[in-house]
């Protein structure tokens, strides 16, 4: 089988911030490479990865909770010979893994590395969650670092104290690391934009890594969140563009479909299907406007679909490249299925898809 065609030309580029660091729009969200709901081998998670840098993807973000060190380990063995190669690598802090046992499961990773999670926020916590990392890793660096799920999704009311420890002492840990030149950008990685909003009346943030909460389902986030973005300077990258599979999927013939990682409710299905009533109108295919859609604000720097198998590399290039007509996207508006403010990519008659600025 022929290898996927390069597409590294292709994909723009985005700035984070005011940092000067550019990121491919397109990235390769390392979360399936811990064994995201399911197992794939070492063998699979290999030809994964040579298949997404032979196709262009440069753009890499893992974390220490996938798998409780496997993606982390994954991923830093096919990056580690591309040493002086021009990728971005992104993982994140918060999380000490401390050994525990061999497990068939844990916290939704089937036959994870054989560690537990323990949470700290605090200085000398996110010094250790990053330096652990780069080991599991085998690499010198990481581009860009975020503190993960901090919030109520994760820590419910517990949350109360774990952020002013994470806004103070972890804040000045990633601060530190990047005035040492040691990481390029700092962020947060989370399932929940009312705490990015809230983090940036505490430090000076690049970026956020966004999960699901701006995506063809949901725009709340365009508001207050987005405009404090725009205000501030500070990127997002918008993991989860499928809302963690009905939009990849969609509805029909499905007896469950799940939306934010549970199954959906009758309203979520309903709004799908008739979105999807409107793609056939436009033959655009669902996942192709998901994956496309939140680009077009001037915030959103990149989106990151988690890829875990070889055939999915070939198909997100062509969803990333299918033209999209403009009154596509107006008939989501004008079906109250998209909400009216919300920028969305323009179609050049004469090169195809432009992400809007």
């Amino acid at each position: 089988m022929q290898n996927p065609p390069l597409i590294n030309k292709q994909i723009p580029k985005k700035q984070i911030g005011s940092t000067g660091l550019e990121v491919d729009t397109l990235g390769f969200g390392c979360a399936p490479l811990g064994n995201l709901y399911h197992s794939i081998s070492d063998d699979e998670s290999k030809a994964v990865l040579n298949a997404a840098w032979q196709a262009g993807f440069r753009h890499y973000d893992t974390a220490p909770h996938y798998g409780q060190g496997l993606s982390e380990r994954r991923t830093g063995d096919m990056l580690r010979p591309l040493q002086g190669k021009q990728y971005m690598l992104s993982s994140k802090v918060g999380r000490i893994l401390k050994p525990a046992g061999y497990a068939k499961e844990r916290h939704g990773f089937v036959s994870p590395m054989p560690f537990d999670i323990h949470y700290d926020y605090s200085y000398d916590g996110i010094m250790r969650s990053f330096e652990d990392s780069l080991q599991r890793l085998g690499l010198d660096r990481i581009d860009i670092l975020y503190m993960h799920d901090i919030g109520r999704d994760t820590h419910g009311a517990e949350n109360a104290k774990h952020f002013p420890i994470a806004m103070q002492g972890g804040y000045k840990a990633m601060d530190e690391l990047r005035r040492q030149g040691l990481v390029k950008a700092i962020g947060l990685g989370v399932n929940e934009y009312e705490v990015c909003e809230q983090a940036m009346d505490h430090g000076d943030w690049d970026c956020f890594l966004l999960a699901g909460r701006y995506s063809l389902l949901e725009q709340e986030s365009l508001k207050t969140f987005l405009p404090k973005c725009e205000t501030h300077n500070c990127s997002v990258i918008v993991g989860g563009p499928y809302n963690s599979g009905i939009l990849a999927t969609g509805v029909r013939g499905k007896s469950i479909a799940n939306y934010n990682y549970a199954p959906a409710s009758a309203e979520i299905i309903e709004r799908v299907a008739k979105i999807e009533t409107i793609c056939d109108e436009y033959n655009v295919t669902l996942a192709a406007a998901a994956l496309q859609f939140p680009l077009a604000h001037p915030s959103v720097a990149s989106v990151i679909p988690g890829l875990g198998n070889v055939s999915r590399i070939q198909k997100t290039i062509e969803l990333f490249n299918q033209s999209i007509p403009n009154e596509f996207w107006q008939s989501l508006k004008a079906a109250n299925l998209l909400n009216k403010e919300a920028p969305v990519p323009i179609e050049s008659k004469t090169t195809g898809l432009e992400h809007a600025n």
